[in-house]
């Protein structure tokens, strides 16, 4: 494809976030996806989720002026005099904003947005100057492959800038769609959730199976490096045995040079409830700094780099 045809590429976002030190090395911009083939019962992001625009809507600051209802030719917004709110029928939700502009409270927003790569590489080239010799871009979610065309265009045109360039991937695509994307990677961030694939479907909808196997190939086939990331929740994969049989996976991968367990925390509990989702059962709690060390010992016996 010629720059030209490269930059017209079109997918959806739902953030650029600039000075990023956690996810790569360096000062990075990261790029955020919209789009994600798991549901993770702990998702810290699950306005990512849907790969197309959505609406929040905090109830909050819903006054039941009804602006709204009037506002939607798809008749998704529903009065609730009993409340004095507005609810959502989501079947019927576009999420094309009319409602948006006319509510005066603000209580409604869409969450993604439809962009070409032009428009977010302009916007990351511009943040070359503050990536020094390590920094650069990093393209993430949801999850950076739910658009491949995007990001593999993206990820064309921040190499040919001589950008240092990651992506994160929770691994679950074919293989034939992960491949030329790890490609242009410097760094892969691949996030691992929990080895017992019966306990992995059972927490995030999919098997493990193919992210394992993606892992192993990303390993073999290409020269990126790679950092396995773990959301670390109590009760779901904060345990002994994930831990260890994690280190057994990766220790003889010899591009995986370091392992990250993140802590979770409780951040999305009140972007499911903007979402209006029914509540999953899920409950955690965010470990403690002792809990975390004590996992990381478990990698770090096993002679691997555990932050």
């Amino acid at each position: 494809m010629t720059t030209e045809e490269l930059r017209a590429v079109t997918g959806v976002i739902f953030n650029v976030q600039h000075y990023c030190i956690h996810d790569g090395p360096g000062i990075r911009t990261n790029v955020f996806v919209k789009g994600c083939p798991l549901r993770c019962l702990w998702c810290a992001n699950p306005e990512s989720q849907q790969p197309m625009p959505q609406l929040l809507l905090r109830q909050d600051k819903c006054v039941g002026c009804g602006a709204c209802v009037q506002a939607c030719a798809q008749h998704a917004p529903i009065l609730v005099p009993e409340l004095g709110k507005v609810k959502t029928d989501r079947t019927r939700c576009r999420g094309n904003g009319d409602c948006v502009s006319v509510c005066p409270t603000k209580a409604r927003e869409i969450m993604g947005r439809v962009v070409t790569v032009g428009e977010v590489f302009d916007e990351v080239n511009g943040d070359a100057l503050f990536y020094g010799a390590d920094g650069g871009v990093t393209i993430t979610g949801g999850e950076a492959l739910a658009h491949p065309q995007f990001t593999l265009a993206l990820l064309t045109l921040c190499k040919e800038a001589g950008l240092n360039t990651a992506v994160e991937t929770c691994g679950f695509a074919k293989w034939d769609v992960m491949k030329p994307i790890l490609a242009l990677c410097d760094t892969v961030l691949y996030d691992q959730k929990q080895m017992d694939t019966q306990k992995h479907r059972l927490y995030t909808g999919q098997g493990n199976e193919l992210i394992l196997e993606n892992l192993k190939r990303a390993n073999d086939e290409l020269d990126c490096d790679i950092w396995v990331r773990v959301p670390t929740i109590p009760g779901y994969n904060a345990d002994a045995e994930n831990m260890e049989a994690l280190a057994l996976y990766v220790k003889d991968l010899k591009h995986v040079s370091q392992v990250h367990l993140l802590p979770f925390h409780n951040m999305g509990e009140a972007k499911f409830e903007q979402l209006e989702n029914e509540a999953n059962g899920f409950s955690s709690h965010v470990p403690t700094a002792g809990e975390m060390e004590a996992l990381r010992d478990i990698i770090r016996a096993h002679g691997i780099l555990c932050k």
